[in-house]
């Protein structure tokens, strides 16, 4: 019996909280969990990959369930395969959930089929036996580098959060092993949002750097004035100032910061991403790009992307993407991505590392587990295996 996709379940998980940042709160979020389960038996289960989509993008359970899930299990089987026959091939399985689809609008079809690309990419290498970023290394000829840096996002705006608050939730990073921290901008007036930066900084000291993020909230005056306030502090970068679509706002923000800036995690295709390298006067020698596999169509796109930016005279190292999930610690690994988000506190069990895993001088160390490594966070595993059941 050849290789095949047996089902393709989904099931819509809340990850609300009461945090906000300067656009939306997370009071009704939700992740969409999936699990792609095949007929390959291993230690006498069916090998089962699984995935879910980043935080910030609701779940996309109707996408999943009503439109792409039945071209997986009603395709020709030997048409997903390799040509080994011996395991699935995620492009020629991409290009089946992308039958019939229309050229752009990559909005939150990006998501649905994000969700199932990891799904998918997790149960290839559970299949070949190797963790997914030694699989990923061996396909693009290059090393696979275990250690990877990761960075603390919170300082969300939170219901009576103080400053006090503020600063020990830094803290608190520090202790763990974060030299890098994040903070939200942009949902209180720029007065306060010095006071909360200062406080921040004050708190850090030497011991880390802060980055900042507005969320796309500001027009060209607002962020222009932002920079202006900004550039008076050393900070990481200075993150999504204006729409996540206006090219001409991020270009003309450049006159007015110096130092490093960073966007691109709300950009869903690499054609999008073509347009910000193009259009958005990001500056290869300082600035990061953010683009999240989950969100936008997932790995087979996110290579489509990493080969651009290569044309375009980009290091992928200058790639550090949003989302804080396992699946892009496995590309920064294996494909040599400046690191990786990470939610300390925050849209737990989907967020984090497998157990076990600390955060050493802003890095971790990929454990050898087979396949993305969902299977060594107990708490998210448990989530998964239900699912599977």
């Amino acid at each position: 019996m050849p290789l095949r996709i047996v089902d393709v379940r989904e099931v819509t998980k809340p990850i609300s909280s009461p945090i906000r940042n300067a656009y939306i709160d997370f009071t009704k979020m939700t992740t969409s969990l999936v699990a792609v389960v095949t007929n390959v038996v291993c230690d006498g289960k069916p090998v089962v990959g699984y995935g879910f989509n980043s935080n910030g993008r609701y779940g996309q359970g109707g996408l999943i369930r009503e439109r792409f899930a039945a071209r997986l299990t009603e395709a020709e089987p030997q048409s997903l395969l390799d040509d080994s026959g011996d395991n699935l091939d995620p492009d020629k399985v991409w290009a089946a959930l992308m039958s019939n689809e229309k050229p752009g609008g990559h909005g939150e079809r990006s998501v649905a089929v994000g969700t199932i690309d990891m799904a998918v990419w997790d149960a290839v290498a559970k299949i070949a036996g190797k963790p997914l970023f030694r699989l990923l290394a061996e396909r693009h000829a290059r090393t696979a580098k275990p250690r990877v840096f990761v960075y603390a996002a919170g300082g969300y705006y939170y219901p009576g959060k103080d400053l006090a608050m503020l600063r020990g939730e830094m803290r608190g990073y520090l202790d763990r092993g974060y030299n890098v921290v994040k903070m939200k901008i942009g949902g209180a007036s720029i007065a306060e949002d010095r006071q909360r930066i200062e406080a921040v900084l004050k708190e850090i000291g030497s011991q880390a750097q802060l980055a900042v993020d507005a969320n796309g909230r500001f027009d060209l005056e607002t962020a222009i004035a932002y920079a202006r306030m900004l550039r008076d502090y050393p900070l990481f970068w200075y993150e999504e100032a204006g729409d996540p679509l206006d090219f001409q706002l991020q270009a003309a923000l450049a006159e007015f910061y110096p130092g490093a800036m960073a966007t691109g995690e709300n950009l869903f295709s690499h054609q999008d991403a073509r347009n910000l390298i193009r259009y958005g006067g990001m500056r290869p020698d300082r600035d990061w790009l953010q683009f999240d596999c989950a969100l936008s169509y997932g790995l087979c796109e996110y290579q489509r992307t990493l080969a651009m930016l290569q044309a375009h005279g980009w290091s992928p190292s200058r790639c550090i993407p949003h989302g804080g999930h396992q699946m892009s610690l496995n590309i920064a690994a294996g494909l040599g991505l400046g690191g990786n988000e990470s939610y300390p506190d925050l849209f737990q069990p989907y967020g984090g590392f497998p157990d076990g895993v600390g955060v050493v001088d802003g890095h971790i160390t990929m454990p050898e587990l087979p396949g993305i490594g969902f299977e060594g966070k107990a708490d998210l595993y448990a989530e998964m295996r239900a699912l599977a059941a």
